[in-house]
């Protein structure tokens, strides 16, 4: 495929791309596509089906909590040696929660989300024919596929697949002996993850690369939506991040092949003390949550990005505090580097160095609060249309204050201690990452669909599918908080076995039970998903009323987006219902010599020319007023 040349002044040179395009072969197009849109659809579709392996690890590890000492035969049936006499094995047990936990939030809520919404709406609102290198998009798409059937081929090993939890902690990582979750299944996860962030390295310098040169004539900084700054600056995070995390597996492979002890001392295995020493496991906290805590915004910040647009296109408003916006995810992206140890309050941390924790941990709760407070403000006295996507952003910023709330408990670290490793954390992750992405993440697929496969996605089963899922994930989780007010620790695998914890087996089936109910709804949205996609009403250019410039191009996909030459941008992308306009809706390459009526003076704050002739104007109808 040639490279796409995009001229500063918003006109490409795609006349030779495109007629290539006409000779694509079905490979080219489909599978090794170098044309951004399609690779956002391999992640989105890709990100589904890991969504859905992970939902179905989920239920399976819930039974076994609601029914800790029943056996179920079909679950010898479909496991075998994992679920002998029909009960799930405890080795077995760890792995779900490990395999969930890792899918969720590396493959579903990090490329699920940023690879599909970064790839597809980053050329589309910023006025580019596609990113700044197609050919290592296309590799950034495949290194995450790769990564994902490595994380998959592990349930198919002899031991199973790793189980020292999604954190992977020394020393069960570090020692293959350690347990059947330690030995091959843990090494694949490794190799899984090395692919995973190379993958996720690869599409961050895309995206910046394309974001700081490939910008449509207009396209200043301050005149992007609100998407594109959350997507710029999640791939500024990972960019940094990421590299950490590779650095803190590469030595967890040498502690497990290679007999070093970066993260091993005084191990005793089977009464029998190993040789290693020196070295500590508080050591992997550190390097693990440096990328931990950024990843927490790597997830949700392109979910915040999402939701800002669809809520100010369904409440058709300008969406409140544009700068204020901006600057908290520029906040956020700054102070997420200097909270990690907040996750390791019990690791015996110095308690001087466990308050600065805490502070800083508090301090990035203002920027969160800003954007709350602005989305709560845009929905206020809107003329709000509820479409599925809209209800899916309301239902984001629920989850958002009430998980965010929590989290006020879990920053102090006096309180951090009671609840550390208790469902309250398990409550609150899930509500305030978790949930809230997801949320995020299925507002952009309803609103984004008819760009993404030219075709409507269906209504009705969009409201059937928001409501079960939004009173389910909160039966789900809104109860594990007084079981972590009451001391119940997660990752155990029965609770009958300890007296004071029996109550809670009857609260564990009604959790279980609402967690089926939330799955089962997935099924209305997957059905809805895959038939619109065939068999859906023919989508129209604009059907939104939108002001960004994905929705200028055409239905049917081109190579290049762009049938002639590029819109050029005059606007900011959030001028709805403004007064003295003829719609309720002015799209960004509208000039405003075609809006006079509605012009206002501070659209003209870098363009004094422009305010010159907006006086004249303003004069000049005066005059005519008072000469009437």
């Amino acid at each position: 495929m040639s490279t796409l040349t995009v001229q500063g002044h918003g006109v490409a040179h795609h006349d030779h791309d495109h007629e290539h395009h006409h000779n694509e072969t079905f490979l080219t197009k489909y599978i090794f596509s170098q044309d951004h849109k399609m690779i956002a659809r391999q992640f989105l579709i890709t990100g589904i089906i890991m969504a859905v392996i992970a939902m179905i690890l989920s239920i399976l590890f819930r039974i076994q909590l609601a029914y800790p000492d029943k056996a179920f035969p079909l679950l010898e049936t479909l496991l075998g040696r994992f679920a002998p006499g029909g009960r799930l094995d405890t080795n077995f047990y760890l792995s779900l929660v490990t395999i969930h936990g890792t899918i969720m939030v590396f493959f579903v809520l990090t490329a699920g989300l940023s690879g599909t919404f970064s790839n597809l709406l980053i050329p589309y609102q910023l006025g580019a024919r596609d990113m700044a290198s197609p050919f290592m998009n296309m590799l950034s798409y495949w290194f995450f596929f790769i990564a994902s059937v490595i994380m998959m081929s592990s349930f198919f090993v002899q031991k199973g697949p790793a189980g020292p939890g999604w954190t992977i902690y020394p020393p069960l990582s570090a020692l293959p002996k350690a347990m059947p979750g330690s030995g091959e299944g843990m090494t694949l996860w490794l190799i899984s993850m090395v692919f995973f962030i190379a993958s996720q390295l690869m599409g961050g310098i895309n995206y910046i690369s394309t974001v700081l040169n490939m910008r449509t004539k207009g396209m200043d900084l301050w005149k992007m939506p609100l998407t594109i700054w959350a997507f710029f600056l999640t791939a500024v995070l990972g960019l940094l991040a990421f590299p950490v995390l590779v650095a803190g597996v590469v030595l967890l492979i040498f502690d497990r092949s290679f007999g070093t002890s970066f993260y091993l001392s005084d191990i005793v295995i089977n009464g029998q003390q190993l040789s290693a020493e020196g070295g500590s496991p508080i050591l992997f906290q550190h390097l693990f949550w440096f990328l931990g805590h950024p990843e927490v915004y790597i997830v949700i910040m392109p979910a915040m990005g999402l939701v800002s647009e669809v809520m100010a296109t369904n409440s058709r408003k300008p969406i409140f505090g544009y700068h204020a916006m901006v600057y908290s995810l520029i906040g956020i992206t700054v102070l997420s580097f200097i909270v990690w140890g907040h996750h390791m309050f019990v690791t015996g941390m110095n308690p001087f160095l466990g308050g600065v924790f805490m502070i800083t941990t508090l301090i990035i709760a203002v920027p969160s609060a800003v954007k709350t407070f602005n989305w709560l403000a845009t929905l206020w006295r809107g003329n709000i249309r509820f479409t599925p996507a809209m209800l899916f952003s309301i239902g984001f910023v629920s989850f958002f204050i009430s998980g965010g709330l929590t989290g006020i408990f879990l920053g102090n670290a006096t309180l951090d201690i009671n609840l550390h490793d208790t469902y309250f954390v398990v409550a609150h992750f899930h509500l305030v990452m978790g949930s809230a992405a997801i949320f995020g993440m299925l507002a952009g697929v309803y609103h984004w669909f008819p760009k993404m496969f030219g075709r409507m996605i269906g209504e009705k089963l969009g409201y059937l599918h928001f409501w079960l899922t939004f009173i389910g994930a909160y039966l789900v989780f809104f109860p594990m908080h007084f079981m972590g007010l009451d001391g119940v620790p997660r990752r155990y695998y029965s609770f009958t076995e300890i007296e004071s914890l029996k109550q809670w087996v009857s609260v564990n089936t009604f959790v279980t039970w609402a967690a089926i109910m939330s799955a089962l709804a997935q099924v209305a949205f997957l059905v809805n998903f895959f038939y619109s996609m065939f068999f859906g009403k023919k989508a129209t250019e604009n059907p939104w009323e939108s002001n960004t410039l994905e929705w200028t191009t055409p239905v049917e996909h081109i190579h290049g987006n762009w049938p002639g030459e590029i819109p050029t941008v005059y606007r900011w992308p959030y001028d709805y219902s403004k007064p003295g306009a003829d719609t309720d809706f002015i799209p960004q390459h509208i000039p405003f010599s075609q809006t006079l009526t509605s012009n206002l003076p501070h659209d003209f704050e870098d363009n004094p020319v422009g305010l010159e002739e907006h006086k004249n104007w303003v004069n000049t109808q005066k005059s005519n007023e008072e000469v009437k």
